[in-house]
């Protein structure tokens, strides 16, 4: 989620670097910032600004109005390949001159086991359609989680699994294939390219309020016992002591 779409005090607080929202990293506070926007979904960019009226032959202005899309709760604990809820009327009996009524068009979608190779654990996800056929074509489960942009992938879930995965990549964790050494270094070696230090991987998928508790966490530290110093004091001093003391030799 972009900065401006957060509460106004949070966004004034991050963009003055104000409280704690100063000390979050720099690069995570950059990954906030919507740099790209998502790939059209449910409708065509012309990608032009002016075209050949069909009828006329004249040059005119023409300009891309996204549709409207509404994301809900839900599309975030899944993969839905970019598609949501889109708000609209149609005609009763498909007659033009009738009323017209509400209407919402929801995605299709499929409960499905996918299989990531760097977790080594099969997940039970909500897709869509597209979000296979995206999957499809980025050459497995995996690839399409570390590929996709995260406007495009639009997913909670799945920014979580990308966590998950670039952690594994950055620690080279000796858990995935333990009893085959070989193919845990083939995997490693596959998704090499995607590999980030874990103290930037930890952060990646974080919303706003989890990244601020992590923070805190970071910054908190437990207050020492009294009893706990003066324990340790105690044992030091007996130890001088005793160190200390003459040591009677007997003799032979």
């Amino acid at each position: 989620m972009p900065l401006h779409k957060y509460p106004p005090k949070i966004w004034e607080a991050m963009k003055l670097k104000q409280g704690i929202y100063a000390r979050l990293p720099k690069h995570y506070l950059c990954s906030l910032e919507e740099t790209t926007q998502p790939t059209p979904v449910h409708w065509k960019a012309l990608g032009v600004k002016y075209r050949a009226n069909p009828k006329t032959g004249h040059k005119e202005r023409v300009q891309d109005v996204p549709i409207p899309i509404y994301y809900p709760p839900e599309s975030q604990d899944g993969l839905w390949g970019g598609e949501g809820w889109i708000s609209g009327f149609r005609y009763a009996n498909n007659d033009k001159l009738s009323t017209r009524l509400e209407r919402v068009w929801k995605p299709q979608l499929f409960t499905r086991e996918l299989y990531s190779e760097i977790l080594n654990h099969k997940f039970t996800i909500t897709v869509t359609a597209r979000a296979l056929d995206l999957i499809d074509a980025a050459y497995g489960f995996d690839f399409y989680i570390l590929r996709t942009p995260k406007e495009d992938l639009n997913s909670k879930l799945g920014m979580d699994l990308r966590r998950a995965m670039l952690l594994r990549l950055a620690f080279k964790d000796t858990q995935l294939y333990p009893e085959d050494p070989a193919k845990r270094e083939k995997i490693y070696t596959k998704y090499k390219q995607f590999e980030i230090p874990a103290e930037e991987a930890e952060w990646v998928g974080l919303s706003v309020e989890e990244a601020v508790e992590k923070q805190r966490q970071l910054e908190h530290k437990e207050p020492e016992p009294l009893f706990k110093s003066c324990v340790e004091n105690l044992v030091k001093e007996l130890a001088i002591q005793k160190l200390s003391e003459p040591q009677l030799v007997e003799k032979k």
